[in-house]
């Protein structure tokens, strides 16, 4: 499980999110939704603490940790929460210079130190996993964006962490490659793989997500079951922004 407790993050005189608290269950799937610049891409990363809070507190599985204005955290006990995470990018972050595999093998070779054996076994699993296998050798740049987005799925989920988080990652890519992505976190959905996702697509949203936080100005504006959400919102401004994210794309919710 994952909890936040009243998380402020300041850069500056800046408020960028506000008294933020959530709790997301194991095993389930919970989309932050909103407009840009609402703070959503800086929750993700207060989460996994490539940001740091300025207050509130983090628990994470076993781990928690507590946030104050001028508290110096030691660099263990952030690892042992960015450990237990997975990111996956909005432009993906492959390295340019490595193949397909190299990139999933990475973190387990460099970080975990595992044996390149076992690394290339976890890294092949993966690839297979999320429809890459017959792209291991593949450099970066001659994939597409959709293949290029899972070969980062897979490197994010390589060290099998507690938690994926996702930073709308289908946003760079046209339908029918966000519809590749979409299928893949699907299916990872339905395995039980807890995520959390920051994303503009309702459609992904819809599809996966069991719970939905709708932030604006950095503040939690409302949250709900995915299909209340969509279908039933309580707050006026929830239901204006799902109508006009609906007219300015031809899917359905």
């Amino acid at each position: 499980m994952i909890e936040l407790s009243n998380i402020e993050k300041r850069f500056g005189d800046a408020v960028i999110l506000k008294d933020i608290s959530i709790r997301i269950p194991e095993g389930s799937v919970t989309a932050l939704v909103g407009p840009s610049g609402g703070g959503k891409s800086t929750l993700l990363r207060c989460i996994n603490l490539l940001e740091i809070p300025t207050s509130g507190a983090i628990r994470l599985g076993e781990e928690e940790l507590s946030f104050a204005p001028g508290k110096r955290l030691g660099w263990q006990a952030i690892q042992k929460i960015r450990r237990q995470t997975g990111m996956v990018f909005q432009n993906f972050q492959l390295f340019p210079h490595q193949t397909a595999i190299e990139n999933v093998m990475e973190g387990l070779v460099t970080v975990l130190k595992w044996p390149k054996a076992k690394s290339r076994e976890r890294a092949m699993e993966l690839l297979t996993k999320v429809g890459m296998a017959h792209k291991t050798d593949a450099w970066p740049s001659t994939l597409s964006g959709g293949q290029q987005q899972r070969v980062a799925i897979a490197r994010a989920l390589a060290p099998s962490p507690r938690v994926l988080l996702c930073d709308e990652p289908t946003s760079a890519l046209d339908p029918e490659l966000s519809a590749e992505v979409v299928d893949v976190l699907g299916q990872l959905a339905r395995e039980g793989t807890t995520m959390v996702m920051a994303t503009h697509d309702l459609r992904l949203a819809s599809k996966i997500a069991n719970d939905v936080v709708f932030l604006e100005a950095g503040s939690v504006v409302e949250t709900g079951s995915a299909k209340a959400i969509f279908s039933a919102p309580k707050r006026e401004r929830t239901k204006r922004f799902i109508s006009t994210i609906n007219a300015a794309h031809t899917y359905d919710i």
